[in-house]
């Protein structure tokens, strides 16, 4: 495990989320003091409770559409791990608004929180989605134009901007992740989620969106934390850097149905497609990263698309988190 220690004191956006709640719990675990600051919209308290035991966590339960929230909380601190957004893509599809609120005015207003109060790191969680339909596969961070395909690439695209920017004007430090999929515990959403409830409710027939060969890359919430902190490590001095954060390998929807019928022991379930290259307007069918940058700072994600997706079925099935 990368440990995260010496860090300074560390502010975490979306702390109560998916991926938020398990970094804030390897920043203490490192030694840390941690602020975690979340509007509770897709997050829950109750992912926090054993970090909320640790005397050098505080959270605070506010939106970053506050300005002077944001900036009172952030003040005093050190680095700035920046994940709050929306999360559902979907639902920012059919409302504008959404991403642009969640994903750009609220990245700005963390930038400009850290230049009022002096923070000059940040640690910036992007996405796959930024690159949109790119004909190039395994898709390199120097890959260009980037053109997405939904209001959340381009939310998130938008943010990518205004980290370079506010680095290269005011002196300060960012690092870009784009995330592939990021599987395992507390995940409120997903193919793997989907495919867990949708079962519950019928063992015998699953529904599938698209025609079942969308394929993407998956890997653990823990190679994801482990990875952001290994190239804020070893990434060098520069004032931003872009890293792809995933796997190299990837797997088919069809095998993710498998995957899960299995882990619960189900056998001989229908499969029924919705049709189409894709499960709705703004999904990319194929996702495949080129991981040589993150390789080359000696770094890789120790489970496969596969195994993740098996062992993030396996940690939702025996978790006490309602799935359906």
């Amino acid at each position: 495990m990368e440990l995260a220690g010496n860090m300074g004191r560390c502010f975490v956006t979306g702390a109560a989320g998916f991926i938020g709640s398990h970094l804030v719990e390897y920043l203490l675990a490192g030694g840390n003091a941690v602020t975690g600051y979340d509007n509770l919209s897709s997050g829950k308290k109750v992912w926090l409770e054993s970090a909320a035991t640790n005397r050098q966590f505080q959270f605070v339960e506010a939106d970053l559409l506050d300005e002077a929230r944001l900036t009172g909380a952030m003040e005093g601190h050190d680095v700035v791990f920046h994940l709050g957004a929306n999360t559902d893509i979907p639902l920012g599809n059919q409302d504008p608004r959404i991403d642009f609120e969640n994903c750009i005015k609220g990245t700005f207003n963390v930038l400009q929180a850290m230049r009022t109060v002096n923070t000059r790191r940040i640690l910036f969680a992007s996405s796959s989605t930024v690159y949109g339909e790119h004909p190039i596969r395994p898709t390199p961070e120097t890959s260009g134009p980037l053109l997405p395909i939904t209001h959340y690439g381009a939310g998130k695209l938008a943010g990518e901007g205004l980290v370079s920017s506010f680095c290269d004007l005011y002196g300060m430090r960012g690092w870009v992740y784009r995330f592939g999929n990021v599987v395992g515990p507390r995940m409120g959403h997903g193919v793997i989620f989907d495919f867990i409830r949708k079962l519950r409710q019928d063992p015998m027939a699953l529904e599938i969106l698209g025609d079942g060969n969308q394929e993407k890359n998956y890997f653990l919430v823990e190679d994801c934390i482990e990875g952001i902190l290994h190239a804020s490590r070893y990434a060098g001095e520069a004032s931003c850097q872009v890293f792809n954060l995933g796997t190299d390998s990837t797997v088919r929807v069809t095998e993710v149905a498998n995957i899960v019928e299995s882990e619960m022991g189900l056998h001989g379930v229908v499969h029924h497609f919705t049709g189409g290259d894709r499960g709705w307007p703004g999904d990319v069918p194929i996702v495949s990263y080129d991981m040589h940058k993150m390789e080359s700072l000696g770094w890789r994600a120790r489970a496969s698309s596969a195994e993740a997706v098996r062992i993030a079925t396996r940690r939702l099935l025996s978790s006490a988190q309602p799935v359906g």
